[in-house]
């Protein structure tokens, strides 16, 4: 009895497929959302923030087909060794690392079943875009070293040096929290019927 209840809580095949398939999609859109930000920089600091305006829906679907632990943790994960093996600064994948970690536990404290609280964990989810320019703020030499051996040239990076302020940072935040939220919202108008077939409501916690 005890091992069936295991299997039931447990990510199955199914699940595991599942997360695979909105990892990919929700990749892709990450980078349509974000490209146009990335490739300029000045305007590179917007990037996490251009990447979350679109994924909200893949996002908030994939929590609710799911619903389990671990499936946006290994979302946060494979998304991170995908930027890493990319090229991205190694603050980049772990910061989308912690933040699926954190997003799953935000979601599985309302059973991923809080439509409220799966828009917080999303908005969370995509602070994780912001790790690699914590570590420009924090540490611009050691940050333009690694990125140098990663190929970015060095007239991007002195672009990026002379343009950065604690203004941009906050910015940064704040595009991303608004963005996140906007798109959470919307996702959550579009997926209506998906959502209420699979037990989301708007008022549990």
């Amino acid at each position: 009895m005890s091992n069936q209840v295991t299997v039931k809580k447990g990510l199955s095949v199914k699940d595991l497929v599942t997360t695979g398939i909105f990892t990919a999609l929700l990749f892709v859109f990450t980078i349509i959302g974000g490209v146009f930000f990335a490739t300029n920089p000045i305007l590179t600091f917007y990037m996490p923030a251009g990447s979350a305006l679109l994924c909200g829906p893949i996002y908030l679907l994939m929590v609710a087909k799911v619903q389990k632990r671990l499936s946006l943790t290994i979302m946060g994960v494979l998304i991170g060794i995908v930027w890493f093996v990319t090229g991205m600064h190694w603050a980049f994948a772990l910061g989308y690392m912690i933040m699926g970690i954190v997003a799953d536990f935000i979601a599985g404290a309302g059973k991923y079943k809080s439509k409220k609280i799966n828009i917080l964990s999303y908005i969370l989810f995509s602070l994780g875009g912001t790790g690699s320019y914590l570590v420009f703020f924090a540490d611009p030499e050691g940050w333009a070293q690694t990125m140098l051996g990663n190929g970015t040239e060095q007239g991007y990076i002195d672009t990026m040096q002379a343009t950065a302020n604690i203004g941009i940072m906050i910015a940064m935040f704040a595009a991303v929290l608004v963005t996140a939220a906007i798109s959470a919202l919307v996702g959550s108008r579009m997926l209506k019927k998906q959502f209420e077939r699979a037990g989301v409501t708007e008022a549990r916690s």
